[in-house]
């Protein structure tokens, strides 16, 4: 069983697998394709990546991979709590600009789907936090790219003072959106 949520983004979705615990834990399925495209997500995940962020506080993003080489990402928190963001940046998205913000821990099991056209982004809520995602490509160099994290025009509520924020070299130099010529386009479905 899988819960999927829609956000105020119809394409970002929020995932919940079905936990199955007693005493000694639980068992989850994070990820099945078959299950998923019954559900209308036909994603061929072809990555994992893991990255752990040692402090309270730490900003990674806002994040995207250009075509050819796109990325829909299905985020998940292994250890700690995080706060997971995706950004619309789909020229001619009645959308574009906005934000949702979701709340992904250990404890909840939520996931963040977090499709192409998106700048993704999050900043971690615990020390020591887990950061597990899928990826539908593999990560190119050449296409990779970042816009600023504390952007004004897309205004989002990281939770924390731009001080206390900590980023990597990348992120603090990143661009504005308004600086950002978005190779993403909205295809018109929803």
């Amino acid at each position: 069983m899988l819960e999927i949520e829609k956000t105020a983004l119809p394409d970002v979705l929020i995932l919940t697998p079905r936990r199955f615990g007693d005493d000694r834990g639980f068992f989850s399925e994070s990820w099945n394709r078959k299950r998923m495209a019954e559900a209308g997500i036909d994603i061929d995940f072809v990555q994992d990546n893991h990255s752990l962020s040692a402090k309270v506080g730490t900003v990674r993003g806002l994040h995207f991979q250009a075509p050819p080489m796109a990325q829909d990402k299905l985020v998940r928190c292994g250890r700690g709590r995080l706060y997971d963001v995706a950004v619309d940046v789909r020229r001619g998205s009645p959308t574009y600009g906005r934000w949702v913000g979701v709340e992904l821990s250990f404890e909840n099991g939520r996931q963040l789907l977090v499709p192409k056209g998106f700048l993704h982004g999050f900043v971690t809520r615990e020390p020591d936090t887990e950061i597990v995602y899928k990826c539908s490509d593999y990560y190119s160099p050449e296409c990779d790219g970042a816009v600023r994290w504390n952007d004004a025009n897309i205004g989002i509520d990281w939770g924390i003072s731009e001080s206390d924020a900590i980023l990597s070299d990348k992120d603090a130099v990143a661009q504005s959106l308004a600086d950002f010529d978005s190779p993403f386009v909205y295809d018109g479905a929803q």
